[in-house]
């Protein structure tokens, strides 16, 4: 039998990471078309250095920009950089586009910030942040190294011959101050979410802009992690898979819950219960995403940043990319992990 305390707990678990998301993607639109993306683009592709350089150089941002304020967050604003400095310098942007989402997906391991889900796996455990950090840092190493060399090894981004394009000099208004603001916020407080919602109302609203948000799919994932948080509050079978066979298991169940269902509704599902292993679970729920688009919010956030920023995702480069990628990756910072641990850190 379902009891209204089991939903009460679970709504208050899962609601956070989609108000926002929605908040976040208000003010991504504001910032976009007033060309401040573009601007950065242009101004990361001045400081010169090859194309390779580049664009480590802006994965190693992007790294520091998700532990920090989150993979949402660097969906969102990162991506459009990354697109924009591979334009400017006249190079062809895959390894740029799809750079950014599988950065941002791997380097969010860092903090409990970092990614949503690592606020739902980690709620049950006595970690503060310095002690997660402490525990991570070496995953998180090795996860923003490896995805970078496989980057570079894949695509070989080289300077190009297409003509530069000329940016345009970036309205600084309403989306930098918002932008600001919502740093601020989740810097600040440890559930920003309705004030970031706000924030991103009340710049759509200055800029009389009515962004396209993808409403449906934001609720049919909360309704989905919400109904998966209830269920498992009340069946034992999701917690029992976890912590028997020892951390790999626990990581690769992540990561194929996180394809089949998304990480979020995963992890309200295999987290309703203390885990065995939780770190380990994070490194399968925030890296088992980067083979299929499906597996995270911050995939959805990615596409629609690429897309209004005028370049053209391929889903499926995606997972062909994933597959090479996402093994390598579990499988560092899995081993990074166990000597984190044996070494007391």
């Amino acid at each position: 039998m379902l009891h209204s305390g089991d939903l009460s707990a679970s709504i208050s678990q899962n609601w956070p990471p989609f108000v926002l998301v929605a908040g976040l993607l208000m003010i991504g639109v504001v910032v976009e078309r007033d060309g401040v993306f573009e601007a950065a683009g242009a101004w990361v592709e001045r400081r010169g250095g090859s194309a390779a350089a580049m664009l480590a150089g802006l994965l190693v941002m992007e790294a520091v920009v998700t532990a920090v304020l989150n993979l949402d967050t660097a969906a969102v604003f990162m991506t459009p950089i990354l697109v924009h400095a591979a334009r400017q310098r006249g190079c062809d942007g895959s390894a740029f586009l799809y750079g950014a989402l599988f950065m941002a997906n791997g380097a969010s391991l860092l903090l409990p910030g970092s990614n949503l889900t690592n606020l739902i796996v980690l709620a049950h455990e006595p970690l503060s942040g310095a002690q997660v950090a402490r525990a991570m840092a070496l995953p998180w190493l090795a996860v923003v190294a490896l995805t970078i060399v496989v980057l570079v090894m894949w695509f070989r981004p080289t300077d190009g011959h297409l003509p530069r394009r000329q940016a345009a000099a970036p309205r600084l208004g309403v989306g930098l101050a918002a932008t600001g603001a919502a740093t601020v916020l989740m810097l600040a407080l440890a559930n920003p979410a309705l004030p970031v919602l706000a924030v991103g109302l009340v710049a759509i609203a200055l800029e009389r802009i009515r962004p396209r948000l993808p409403v449906a799919v934001l609720c049919g994932l909360f309704a989905l992690a919400t109904a998966l948080g209830v269920l498992a509050r009340e069946w034992d079978w999701p917690a029992s898979l976890l912590g028997r066979h020892g951390a790999a298991l626990d990581a690769c169940i992540g990561a194929l819950a996180s394809v089949m269902l998304n990480n979020l509704p995963a992890a309200a599902l295999l987290a309703a219960q203390p885990p065995g292993h939780p770190l380990a679970l994070l490194i399968g729920l925030n890296l088992g995403p980067n083979l299929l688009v499906t597996g995270s919010l911050s995939s959805l956030l990615w596409y629609r940043a690429a897309r209004s920023a005028g370049a053209r995702p391929s889903l499926w480069r995606v997972s062909a990319v994933g597959i090479v990628l996402v093994p390598l990756t579990m499988a560092a910072a899995l081993l990074a992990l166990s000597a984190g641990q044996r070494a007391g850190l």
